[in-house]
């Protein structure tokens, strides 16, 4: 098993997409740390950069990498090798390669300008939206085997996580606003990663004005450090699931 992740490490590698990686996660860090004199400051700046960057390159190049890796999987199926194994290995080399990208472009700045517990945060933040939406990618993928549909379903995927989600909940907040909906609206938080990921981090910054209606919601039931313990515990869900549900589906599809 170490083997095989260790080929698919490398395979990602040999393509320099990872490199290229690094260093638009370090440019715009860099920059970012650069123009603003406050430090708390520039990581939210960061973290609005990193919630629509990673998110959507690690969606992109995962269900990318899956479609054009398809003869190379379809010789490991003809291999004395469990197929769980095979997804499982697939997770973790496309995981490792990304990974090791945001550790170098967003670790190094973020801990240079910021070695406390909110610059491990982020970094980690980071990681998890990378896992997630890796893990979301692959399940797209074997939902839909025509490479042109599935990397459009990759688009929307980001498109409404990212952009859409919150133009729904303001929609909703002014049609409902007659009601009691604020438990509804806590479900609906859940349902966002990367909305999950933004409560997290200002949580720990404590900056009410900055944290939205669901956000502000979130911290009324929860209050600070079981918001950040239940965000954190539902954005490990998230990675967990949709890996779940490809893993049982390719282990069940017909290649």
């Amino acid at each position: 098993m170490r083997k095989l992740i260790r080929i698919i490490v490398l395979d990602v590698l040999r393509s320099r997409f990872v490199l290229f990686y690094a260093l638009l996660l370090s440019g715009m860090a860099w920059s970012v740390f650069s123009l603003e004199n406050s430090t708390q400051k520039a990581l939210l700046s960061l973290l609005n950069l990193v919630l629509l960057t990673i998110p959507l390159i690690s969606v992109m190049y995962a269900g990318s990498y899956i479609y054009n890796r398809s003869e190379f999987i379809e010789l490991l199926l003809g291999q004395p090798i469990q197929r769980g194994r095979i997804w499982r290995c697939l997770f973790a080399g496309i995981s490792l390669a990304l990974l090791t990208a945001v550790l170098i472009g967003i670790g190094i700045p973020v801990l240079l300008y910021s070695f406390n517990n909110l610059g491990f945060m982020m970094i980690g933040v980071s990681g998890l939206m990378t896992i997630i939406f890796i893990s979301l990618a692959m399940w797209v993928t074997l939902l839909s085997r025509d490479k042109a549909r599935g990397m459009g379903l990759n688009i929307l995927l980001w498109l409404f996580f990212a952009l859409l989600f919150d133009g729904l909940i303001l929609f909703l907040l002014f049609q409902l606003a007659d009601y009691p909906i604020e438990k509804m609206m806590m479900a609906f938080t859940f349902l966002n990663p990367i909305g999950l990921a933004r409560i997290y981090i200002l949580l720990q910054l404590e900056v009410s004005a900055l944290l939205g209606y669901t956000g502000a919601i979130f911290k009324d039931f929860f209050g600070t450090i079981s918001g950040s313990l239940i965000s954190l515990t539902v954005m490990g869900l998230w990675a967990v699931i949709p890996f779940i549900f490809s893993l049982h589906r390719f282990k069940r599809i017909d290649l």
